[in-house]
């Protein structure tokens, strides 16, 4: 039987708890076929991100190509890309190739409060990347940025979605967990909006929410569900990992990717 593949595009992560290594993890946790482009190398901990190092456009675009010319990925996940020109060989290769189901998880700011994003590359991400997406995934501030809106309700968060989609982005799912109030997320698709509650659960461990969440949307969409069924089993995977989030950092530990899979789930699964 074939396993579904997914390509994920974005930076690494030196602590393993964001970035591609996040991805990877949550990816082969839930059953599909993990390969990666990087987009650039950091120097990061759960504390903060001391240095990033791009990798050349013409680099990334022979990963792409390599990737694409063997194993053709049935799901796409973009996480961080910091500079104008790594997004637009993305964006080119992604045409050329005719990928289909791609989550864009627009990475601006890190969770230690790192600038990861230039406002060239914002720009060039909305005008060729976001048109493309299947979904993308902001979070409040990152939200804000893209509408250059306050977001301090519901209310709020649901102008901001309508916003984005009415642009021509097929489908938005804005992200609750900067909500002072409760955790829950909010989809815009297919011209309606639908509200997925979330408990806010107490834990610091929160490094890497944002790529695990968009990691795992990607997984369930190369499995061929929907994107309101995929958002629904991301959430219920993320929520799991929080709960069993690891504490092995002096700052804030990442998620435990590998809390949902028993012994007897990995062997029915053949994962």
């Amino acid at each position: 039987m074939k396993r579904p593949t997914v390509l994920t595009i974005a930076g690494s992560d030196s602590s393993g708890g964001a970035g591609i290594q996040a991805d990877i993890k949550t990816m082969i946790m839930n059953g599909v076929y993990a390969m990666s482009a990087v987009t650039a190398l950091t120097a990061q901990n759960t504390m903060g991100v001391r240095a990033v190092m791009e990798v050349a456009p013409e680099f990334l675009e022979q990963q792409l190509d390599a990737v694409f010319e063997d194993i053709y990925p049935d799901a796409v996940k973009i996480g961080m890309v910091s500079s104008g020109p790594l997004v637009r060989v993305i964006a080119d290769k992604l045409r050329c190739y005719g990928a289909k189901k791609i989550v864009v998880d627009p990475v601006m700011v890190s969770t230690s409060g790192s600038v990861l994003m230039q406002e060239e590359a914002r720009t060039i991400m909305e005008d060729q990347l976001f048109p493309m997406a299947s979904v993308i995934t902001p979070n409040i501030p990152e939200a804000e940025v893209l509408t250059g809106r306050k977001i301090r309700s519901k209310e709020d968060m649901e102008a901001a979605a309508l916003y984005l989609g009415i642009r021509g982005i097929r489908a938005v799912l804005l992200k609750g967990g900067h909500s002072v109030s409760d955790a829950d997320d909010l989809l815009y698709a297919n011209g309606r909006l639908t509200w997925f509650p979330g408990r806010r659960i107490q834990n610091p461990n929160t490094h890497g929410t944002g790529c695990t969440l968009s990691s795992a949307i990607a997984s369930f969409l190369a499995k061929g569900m929907d994107v309101e069924e995929s958002v629904k089993e991301a959430k219920e995977y993320i929520s799991g990992a929080l709960e069993a989030g690891l504490d092995i950092g002096k700052g804030n530990g990442p998620l435990d990717h590998g809390y949902r899979i028993s012994y007897k789930k990995a062997e029915r699964e053949n994962i």
